[in-house]
C-alpha cells in the first residue's frame, strides 16, 4: 500500500499555476492569431480560405468544369487539410462566391448563396460551385515550385503555405477577423487601382503615400454607394487605422401629388431588410416625421428603395435626418492588421503594396528558376537525342549488338560520352523519331530552349528585366478582370452639417423687452387677423412686450451682444420654435451668460461666410463712458459656443449700443447732460475685436454718462427723438446737429432742467413709429411719435406722458412700428406667401429661399442702424417692433427675391 501511494506521488508534477495559464494562453493566442483569424500580407488569406481554393483546384473543380456539390468540397478540405467543424468552411465558401461581400468572386456560387437582405445560404448539400476564372490566377505557377508546400495536419499531404498570387487579394478583396487581443478589417479596392499602384512601387520603390493615392484612391466597395470625405482615407492608409465615412446613393424623384427618395446603392455591409424595417420603426416612434411610405423595390435591374414623403415635408430634410440617424450613412473602420513573416502587423498602404511587390517578386524569381530548371533538363535530353540522330547507323549497331537495355545504355556512354538520362533517352526513342522531320524538330526545339535558358537567365541576373516581367504579370490581371469604379468619393467633410436638418423656410424672430426670445413660422402670421407681427396676442409676462422682431430663415445668424461686452451667436433654427402667442424662452437659458450680465444688443446676419459682404461692414459699439469702436464684421464671423470678447470693458463700464454700418454711414451720441456729437464712422479707425476704443463723446464731470447712439442713414426723413426720465421729450432735424469730429462734448439736444430731469434715451424716428416708455413703476405707456411735432434742438421738448407717481421716472423707452404699420404686415405676408406658392407651382420649387437672394419679409424692409437703405442681402434690423434704433419702415417690400 505504501509502495503504491510513493508511486503515485512520483507521477503528480508541481507548477506554478501563474505560469502554466500564461503559457498555455499565449500558445491558444498564437494559434488563433497565425493559424485562424489573420490573412497573410502576401495573399491577403487565412489559413481556411487558402485550403479551399487549394481543394477545389486539387478536385478539378475548375472554371472550366461542371460544378460540384458544396458538400463534396467541404469534406475534400475537412477530411484533407482543415480539422474544424464543416459550418466554418462551409461559411468561409459561401462568402468567397457573395458579391456584395468580396470586390471579386473567387468562388462562381449555384443555388442559394444568401442575399444583402441577411437571408442565410442553403444548405451544402444544396448548393454547387466551382472556382471563378480569378480564383485560379490566385493559384498560378503553383506547380512550379513557387511557394513553400507544408505538411498537412495528420503529416500524408502537403498544402501551400501562401498562395503565388497575381492579386493583391489582401487589397483587392480586404479582410476582417477577430483573433485573441486584436482584429482586422481591410476595406476592398478596385484591382485597376492597386495594379496601377503596385507597377508604380516597382518603378520607385521609394514612392511616398501621396504617390501612391495618385492611383489608388480610396477603397472601392462592391455595394457602390459614396464614400464621404477623403480624410479618414488618408489617415487609414497613413497608419493603418481610420474611419471611413459611406453614404447610400439617393436621388429624390418628384411628381405632381409628392416627392420619392430612391435609394440605389446602399453602404458596405449594412443589411437591406432591416435598414427598412429600422426606417419604419423610426416612423412609427415619431423619430422622423415626412415619411408616408418605405418600399424594397429591388429586382433584377439592381436595388431600389423607395421612400414616399409626404406632401408637405421636404424631402432634402427627411434625407439628411436618414442619413443621420439610420445606416444610410455608416462608418468603416479601417484596422489593416496582418501577418508579416508570421508575426502581426499594423500596416499601412505603402507596407500592403511593398509587402505584395516582394512576394511577387520572390513567386517570380522561384518561378524562373523552375522554368530554367526544366529547360536546362530537357535541352540536355535533346543534346543526346540529337547525337543520336547525327549517329544514328553506329547507335543502331551498338543497340542492336548488347545483350540487354543496360548494356546498351552502357555502351552508348562510352561510345559518345554521354551520361544516364542521355543513354536511356536514346534507347527509349521510338523508330518515328528517325524520320527526317521529327529530328529536324529536335533541332528546332534545342534552339528554341538554348533562347529560353538565355531568357530566364537574364531574369535572374538583370534586376530591371525581373521588374517588367513582374508588371507584366499584373498589368495582364488587371486586363482580364479589372473593371470601373462603383464607389465614388465625395471631397467634402465627414461631419453633417445642422443646416441639412433644417429647411431654409421663412420665420419670424421676435425678442421681449425682458429677455425673452422665440421663432415663428411666417405661415403662421398669413392664417390671423389683422394685427400681424405685433404682440397684441402675445402672452407676455407683467410689463413684458415685444421689442424686437427680425424677419428672417432658418439658417440665418443671430449675433447677440452683452452689456459686458461678450458676443455669442446663435443659428435661427437653434432659437426655439413658439407660436405667435407665446411668450418664447429666456435667452439666458440658451446661453452661457454670466448671471451678473445681460443681453442688451442683436444682430441679424443672413450668412457669415459672405466675404465680400463681412469685410465691407462694420459692428460699431458705444459705452456708457462714451467709448466708441468699430471693428470690421469679419472680426465675429468665427462663432465660438461660449461666446468670446466683442469689446474690452474697462470697469466701470458697458455697453450701451452696438449697431451694424457700411462704413461710410453718420452716427450721433448723447449723454445725460442733454448734449448730441455728429460724426462720420469714418473718424473712427478700424480696431481689433478685443480693443477698446477712442473717445467718441466728452461727458462731463460727476454722474454724467452715454445714453445711446442712432445710426444715420436718411437725414432728409429721419428725425432724431430725445426722452428725458421725468416725461419730456422732442423731436428735432437731423441738420440740426451740425457735423464735428468725434471726442468733443457736441451740442444741446435737450435743455436739462429740473423739471425735466437727465437725458435717457435717444432714438431716430419717423411719424411711423411707436414709442414704448417703460417707467421705474413698471407702468408701460405707447406713445405714437406722429402726435410729437418737430420744434428745435435746444428747446426742452413737451411733456410726453405724466408722472403720477412720488420719485417715479422713466427706466428706459423703445421704439416700436405703429400700430397702423402693424396691421399691414399682415396683408404683405399674405402677399408674399401667394406669391411664392405660385412660383412652387409653376417651377417646383421648394418653400425655401435661396441663400444669394434676399429672403422673404415678415415686416417691411427698413433703412435702420443695422444695414445701408438699399441693402439686399438680409442683414438689415426688421422692424416689427423694435427697439434697436433704426429709422423708420420704408414701403414693404413684398418680393421674395
Amino acid at each position: 500500500m505504501d509502495d503504491n501511494q510513493t508511486i503515485d506521488q512520483d507521477r503528480i508534477l508541481k507548477i506554478n499555476i501563474e505560469e502554466e495559464m500564461k503559457s498555455s494562453y499565449i500558445d491558444y493566442s498564437m494559434s488563433v492569431i497565425v493559424a485562424r483569424a489573420l490573412p497573410d500580407v502576401r495573399d491577403g488569406f487565412k489559413p481556411v480560405h487558402r485550403r479551399i481554393l487549394f481543394g477545389m483546384l486539387g478536385i478539378g473543380n475548375t472554371s472550366d468544369k461542371p460544378y460540384k456539390k458544396c458538400a463534396r468540397v467541404v469534406g475534400e478540405v475537412l477530411g484533407k487539410y482543415h480539422p474544424h467543424g464543416d459550418s466554418s468552411v462551409y461559411g468561409a465558401l459561401v462568402r468567397m462566391g457573395q458579391d456584395w461581400n468580396m470586390r471579386y468572386t473567387l468562388v462562381d456560387g449555384q443555388g442559394n448563396f444568401g442575399s444583402v437582405d441577411g437571408d442565410s445560404p442553403a444548405a451544402m448539400r444544396y448548393t454547387e460551385c466551382r472556382l471563378s476564372k480569378i480564383g485560379e490566377h490566385v493559384m498560378d505557377d503553383l506547380e512550379k515550385d513557387t511557394v513553400n508546400m507544408t505538411n498537412n495536419f495528420d503529416d500524408t499531404l502537403k498544402e501551400p503555405s501562401v498562395m503565388p498570387t497575381k492579386i493583391p487579394n489582401l487589397l483587392v478583396n480586404g479582410a476582417n477577423g477577430i483573433a485573441v487581443g486584436m482584429a482586422t478589417n481591410v476595406p476592398t479596392h478596385n484591382l485597376n487601382e492597386v495594379i496601377d499602384g503596385c507597377c508604380a512601387y516597382i518603378d520607385n520603390p521609394d514612392i511616398d503615400l501621396d504617390g501612391l493615392m495618385q492611383y489608388i484612391k480610396a477603397p472601392d466597395f462592391p455595394t457602390g454607394a459614396y464614400i464621404y470625405g477623403i480624410q479618414g482615407v488618408r489617415q487609414a492608409y497613413e497608419t493603418g487605422r481610420g474611419r471611413i465615412i459611406m453614404r447610400a446613393k439617393a436621388n429624390i424623384e418628384s411628381n405632381e401629388s409628392h416627392d420619392k427618395i430612391v435609394i440605389t446603392e446602399i453602404p458596405y455591409g449594412v443589411n437591406k431588410a432591416e435598414l427598412i424595417e429600422y426606417i419604419a420603426e423610426l416612423v412609427k416612434e415619431g423619430k422622423i416625421q415626412g415619411i408616408a411610405n418605405a418600399n424594397d423595390e429591388s429586382g433584377r435591374q439592381g436595388m431600389r428603395i423607395v421612400i414616399d414623403v409626404k406632401k408637405d415635408a421636404n424631402a432634402n430634410v427627411i434625407l439628411n435626418k436618414l442619413f443621420k440617424m439610420t445606416a444610410l450613412q455608416s462608418s468603416f473602420s479601417v484596422n489593416c492588421i496582418a501577418l508579416v513573416n508570421g508575426r502581426p502587423r499594423l500596416l499601412s498602404l505603402r507596407d500592403c503594396v511593398k509587402y505584395f511587390v516582394e512576394h511577387r517578386h520572390d513567386v517570380t524569381i522561384r518561378r524562373t528558376q523552375y522554368d530554367l530548371r526544366k529547360a536546362q533538363e530537357r535541352a540536355h535530353i535533346l543534346e543526346g537525342l540529337i547525337i543520336a540522330c547525327d549517329n544514328i547507323d553506329e547507335v543502331v549497331h551498338i543497340i542492336r549488338g548488347s545483350k540487354t537495355p543496360v548494356d546498351a545504355q552502357h555502351n552508348l556512354e562510352q561510345r559518345f560520352k554521354l551520361d544516364e538520362l542521355q543513354s536511356k533517352a536514346i534507347v527509349d526513342m521510338r523508330l518515328s523519331q528517325l524520320t527526317g522531320l521529327r529530328m529536324d524538330q529536335l533541332h528546332a526545339e534545342y534552339d528554341d530552349l538554348e533562347k529560353k535558358i538565355a531568357y530566364y537567365q537574364q531574369i535572374l541576373n538583370d534586376p530591371e528585366l525581373c521588374k517588367k516581367v513582374m508588371k507584366d504579370d499584373l498589368l495582364e490581371v488587371k486586363e482580364k478582370f479589372g473593371d470601373a469604379r462603383r464607389t465614388e468619393i465625395k471631397y467634402s467633410s465627414e461631419e453633417f452639417n445642422p443646416e441639412d436638418f433644417y429647411p431654409n423656410d421663412p420665420v419670424v424672430i421676435t425678442v421681449s423687452h425682458l429677455g425673452y426670445i422665440k421663432r415663428t413660422p411666417l405661415n403662421q402670421f398669413r392664417e390671423q387677423a389683422r394685427g400681424g407681427v405685433g404682440a397684441k396676442g402675445a402672452r407676455t409676462r407683467d410689463n413684458d412686450f415685444t421689442e424686437f422682431i427680425y424677419p428672417a430663415t432658418m439658417h440665418q445668424t443671430m449675433l447677440l451682444f452683452t452689456r459686458k461686452g461678450r458676443v455669442y451667436w446663435l443659428k435661427c433654427y437653434e432659437i426655439p420654435e413658439g407660436d405667435k402667442n407665446s411668450k418664447g424662452r429666456a435667452i439666458q437659458n440658451l446661453l452661457n451668460i454670466d448671471k451678473d450680465d445681460q443681453v442688451n444688443a442683436f444682430l441679424r446676419l443672413k450668412g457669415l461666410q459672405e466675404e465680400e459682404f463681412i469685410k465691407s461692414h462694420y459692428v460699431v459699439f458705444s459705452t456708457k463712458n462714451g467709448t466708441v469702436k468699430k471693428t470690421c464684421l469679419d472680426q465675429y464671423a468665427h462663432p465660438r459656443a461660449n461666446g468670446v470678447i466683442a469689446i474690452n470693458i474697462v470697469e466701470g463700464d458697458e455697453v450701451v449700443d452696438v449697431r451694424l454700418t457700411n462704413g461710410h454711414n453718420e452716427l450721433i451720441m448723447a449723454n445725460r447732460n442733454g448734449r448730441a456729437v455728429r460724426f462720420n464712422e469714418n473718424a473712427i479707425r478700424p480696431m481689433g475685436r478685443t480693443a477698446t476704443g477712442v473717445r467718441g463723446i466728452r461727458l462731463d464731470s460727476g454722474n454724467d454718462a452715454c445714453i445711446g447712439m442712432i445710426v444715420i442713414n436718411d437725414p432728409e426723413n429721419e428725425t432724431v427723438m430725445v426722452v428725458s426720465e421725468k416725461g419730456y421729450g422732442k423731436r428735432s432735424s437731423v441738420s440740426d446737429y451740425r457735423i464735428t469730429n468725434r471726442g468733443g462734448k457736441g451740442v444741446k439736444t435737450l435743455t436739462i432742467t429740473e423739471k425735466t430731469g437727465k437725458l435717457v434715451a435717444i432714438k431716430n424716428v419717423t411719424d411711423k413709429n411707436d414709442l414704448m416708455i417703460i417707467n421705474k413703476s413698471g407702468i408701460v405707456i405707447r406713445l405714437a411719435v406722429a402726435n410729437v411735432r418737430i420744434m428745435g434742438r435746444v428747446t426742452q421738448g413737451v411733456r410726453l406722458i405724466n408722472l403720477t407717481k412720488k420719485n417715479d421716472a422713466i427706466a428706459s423707452v423703445c421704439k416700436v412700428m405703429s400700430s397702423d404699420l402693424e396691421a399691414t404686415v399682415e396683408e404683405e405676408s399674405r402677399a408674399m406667401w401667394a406669391k411664392k406658392s405660385e412660383e412652387i407651382k409653376q417651377d417646383g420649387t421648394t418653400g425655401a429661399s435661396d441663400e444669394g437672394h434676399a429672403e422673404p419679409e415678415a415686416a417691411p424692409e427698413t433703412s435702420g442702424d443695422e444695414s445701408t437703405p438699399s441693402d439686399e442681402d438680409g442683414t438689415d434690423a426688421v422692424k416689427g417692433e423694435d427697439g434697436d434704433d433704426s429709422s423708420d419702415p420704408v414701403t414693404p417690400n413684398t418680393d421674395f427675391e
